[in-house]
């Protein structure tokens, strides 16, 4: 247990590591054509340390040198084709299912048991930046990472633009104690940092739901009733969400599984943190259900409001309109050409008219506001 007393500290640093050169060589595609261009990093670690073999390893090479000399070997692919994984796949003896799932991508989060692996999909989410959340706002990004756990190999399939693993395979060779666990060791690792991102994106989801809220409840000009905000702004947001819930609620299976159930691929000390990432699953879980949530009451209040602000519109018309009938009514009488009009011939016949239409106009108006019509 001393051995991974620090074990959150290597995949929770408390502040991002200062960016450092990999000493590692690139990958050589002249080696192996058929992978070259998917696979971002092939290494060999044995007793916890990266073997440095002094040249770029291919997927082969990795696995002969593991099988001759010990240890495990991590291979980290971005987007291949089937062509490109068809040799590793071969190579370690991957189910065919799982290395369909793995190259086609778009897949639910799991975790999946085979003879001599395991295999398991994340689906990493990133929050995208915006000035002013808006209609057409894209909230959070998702992509993908697949694992396949064995006795010695772990290998990656990454798919989407972000959620790189170079950072963490970085503070992972910083710990050899850690690493020495084996794969399992960097399955928790990746479980951990995949969750720790769903943590930050629920902070940064809650400001703009809190933001929406404000503009929702808050009063009108002049204090009068709010005119709400646009509906389309919180079906966008509540579009996001669910996305974000997609990625969340499926993993908390898988999570419970490897914390729970005692799997010969998974080390036993290193089986007792994913009960952790699984707690920490859990309460993101709760986080998004309570958002959806929130946004329906939202999007409720919105229209609300709208119905509200149209029916004080529609009353304000009506006010306004009772009032001009007054003058149209007058006005409408006196238009006619009759003979015998009263006070028609009379001197202030005109000024008294006027007088009386302007003052039944303002005694309407006055009725109608303090009766909270204008």
């Amino acid at each position: 247990m001393s051995m991974i007393r620090d074990l959150r500290a290597v995949v929770r640093p408390a502040s991002r590591p200062a960016p450092r050169k990999d000493t590692a060589a690139p990958y050589d595609s002249t080696r192996d054509p058929g992978t070259a261009s998917a696979v971002v990093d092939c290494a060999v670690y044995r007793d916890g340390a990266r073997v440095e073999s002094g040249k770029p390893l291919s997927p082969h090479e990795a696995m002969r040198l593991v099988r001759r000399d010990g240890g495990f070997v991590w291979i980290g692919l971005h987007e291949p084709t089937e062509a490109e994984f068809a040799g590793i796949a071969s190579e370690f003896g991957l189910h065919p299912l799982a290395v369909e799932d793995a190259v086609q991508a778009h897949q639910r989060p799991k975790l999946e048991r085979y003879d001599d692996s395991l295999f398991t999909v994340f689906k990493t989410i990133h929050y995208v930046e915006h000035d002013r959340l808006t209609e057409s706002s894209e909230v959070v990004e998702t992509g993908e990472v697949m694992c396949f756990t064995g006795r010695d190999f772990f290998i990656t399939v990454r798919h989407g633009g972000k959620g790189s693993l170079r950072a963490l395979r970085h503070r992972l060779q910083d710990d050899p104690e850690l690493l020495a666990k084996g794969p399992s060791a960097v399955l928790h690792a990746i479980a951990d940092h995949v969750v720790d991102g769903y943590i930050a994106v629920a902070d940064a989801v809650q400001d703009d739901i809190d933001e929406v809220e404000t503009e929702v409840f808050s009063p009108g000009r002049g204090g009068g009733v709010a005119r709400g905000v646009d509906s389309a702004r919180i079906y966008q947001l509540k579009r996001e969400v669910l996305e974000f819930k997609r990625a969340v609620a499926p993993l908390l299976r898988p999570m419970q599984l490897l914390s729970e159930r005692p799997m010969r691929l998974i080390d036993p000390d290193i089986q007792k943190y994913f009960r952790d990432v699984a707690d920490h699953l859990a309460r993101v879980q709760e986080q998004v259900v309570s958002f959806d949530e929130l946004l329906n009451s939202i999007l409720q209040a919105n229209l609300a409001q709208a119905s509200v602000a149209q029916n004080e519109d529609m009353r304000k018309i009506t006010a306004w309109a009772a009032i001009i009938a007054v003058p149209t009514m007058v006005t409408g009488v006196y238009g006619m050409n009759f003979d015998n009009m009263p006070e028609l011939h009379w001197k202030y016949g005109y000024p008294l008219v006027l007088t009386l239409t302007v003052g039944m106009c303002v005694g309407i108006h006055r009725v109608l506001k303090r009766n909270g019509w204008l």
